[in-house]
């Protein structure tokens, strides 16, 4: 089927030179090779050769030692396979060029136990032994920002494309933001036509250049996905044929908005019914079962949710980030909720990842914490109401706060280390404490101008 799909693609596209191979690695980095089509029909039969320290790298793309993955094993190359459906025209490219999403798999066939795909392909095979099915979407926010970093290095809104403006307020839904924004927002929607991408919906949020798209759902789970990985990289493209850039982390800028990846997610059985459809908001006792098991495992995976340092300064009081793990009807202070819809159409709404999260790993954590709610029988805790940082509520358990107490809870996790398996929790633990203790050797300007005066 993959060399027919390829035949097909090539035959409709004489013009075109050069597929880009694209391998997801663990931070949901782009890495792979330009091939040119001459050579594609064998990439697609054997696959394209890359190292398995593809997933030992951590986001600036050294390799991480410890892992194993490096010299320990001599660097040693494994197949990387395309995924059907995912070969597509490359639009913002001016000399005949496609891409293709690629999963890793070891000689023998077997799946590389390092790539986060093959752990959701995983989890959604024990939903459909029980004849349940997965229904997802996610919501990605971004900025856009300009080419050029301000004084100190630092990110800056880009200089508005009509007015010429460095806008600094926010204005959530702003229409004139829209507006002033509409080219680029119509050359990614433009892309995410071509590359089967189904967008559905734009907004502006609160930051300066900071905007929403939502995805449409689907119960094909894995492709959800890989569209969200192919709608970052066309976001990013996008922006810089535009002369500007594009960021996905969480906090590029101190006293603005975070960005977040949203995550809805709804059970069908095998007759496409919603198995959480009820006319009470709370859902049927399926859904407050989900929802339990989603809160009850939600500590445990803040460092897949918020896997960078920058990550940690989203996660402030009265910021619609949440703190802690509650739920709520229509309360966007909570970390789980239920958005407003008619019965037919309840679903739980994922609020906690930051943006730059790996889509993979969060969907399957969170679809591990439903498993883990049905399995238990978890009874739910009465959803949150009025204001998510004050009044006098009883709260459900407090979110840690920061990068390390995170990752040691992380490492701990009896059910991280079931969910993922022992070799994957392994791996992306000591890729994330690798991160963090080069993160915390750097001695930075602020702490300098801070403690050098006085001591």
């Amino acid at each position: 089927m993959k060399q027919q799909e390829l035949q097909a693609f090539l035959a409709a596209r004489p013009q075109l030179r050069f597929i880009d191979m694209l391998l997801h690695d663990l931070n949901g980095v782009d890495r792979g090779k330009r091939v040119d089509v001459a050579s594609a029909a064998g990439v697609f039969r054997d696959g394209l050769l890359l190292p398995g320290s593809m997933f030992a790298l951590d986001v600036p793309g050294g390799t991480v030692q410890e892992t194993g993955l490096g010299f320990d094993e001599g660097d040693a190359d494994r197949p990387c396979l395309p995924l059907p459906g995912t070969l597509v025209d490359v639009p913002w490219q001016d000399h005949g060029v496609a891409q293709v999403q690629l999963s890793m798999h070891e000689r023998d066939g077997r799946p590389f136990f390092g790539d986060p795909r093959h752990l959701l392909a995983a989890v959604l095979r024990r939903f459909s032994e029980r004849g349940l099915r997965p229904v997802a979407a996610v919501e990605l926010e971004f900025y856009l920002i300009d080419r050029e970093r301000d004084g100190h290095g630092l990110p800056q809104p880009p200089r508005a494309p009509r007015t010429g403006r460095r806008e600094y307020r926010t204005q959530i839904n702003s229409m004139l933001d829209l507006d002033e924004y509409s080219a680029v927002l119509a050359d990614i929607d433009a892309a995410c036509r071509a590359q089967a991408v189904p967008s559905t919906t734009a907004l502006a949020e609160y930051g300066p250049g900071q905007f929403e798209v939502n995805l449409a759902h689907s119960g094909e789970v894995l492709a959800v996905c890989d569209q969200a990985m192919r709608f970052r990289r066309i976001v990013k493209c996008v922006a810089r044929r535009h002369g500007m850039d594009a960021t996905f982390l969480s906090k590029p800028y101190a006293d603005m908005a975070g960005s977040g990846l949203h995550v809805h997610v709804s059970l069908e059985d095998a007759q496409g019914r919603n198995l959480f459809a009820a006319a009470e908001p709370t859902g049927s006792a399926l859904m407050q079962q989900a929802a339990a098991g989603v809160l009850a495992t939600m500590a445990d995976g803040m460092a897949v949710f918020a896997p960078l340092a920058n990550c940690w300064r989203r996660y402030r009081r009265d910021s619609y980030v949440p703190l802690t793990a509650d739920w709520s009807i229509n309360n966007r202070g909570a970390a789980l909720r239920v958005p407003v819809s008619d019965a037919a159409n309840r679903r739980l709404e994922h609020r906690v990842a930051g943006a730059e999260a790996n889509p993979y790993l969060v969907v399957s954590w969170i679809l591990g914490g439903i498993l883990h709610g049905i399995d238990t029988g978890l009874p739910p805790r009465a959803p949150l109401t009025g204001n998510a940082y004050h009044g006098d509520h009883e709260h459900g358990e407090a979110l840690p706060h920061y990068w390390a107490t995170a990752l040691e809870r992380f490492e701990r996790s009896g059910f991280a280390r079931t969910l993922l398996g022992e070799p994957l929790h392994r791996l992306y633990g000591r890729v994330k404490r690798h991160e963090l203790d080069e993160f915390n050797a750097v001695v930075t300007p602020q702490e300098c101008a801070l403690y050098l005066p006085a001591l």
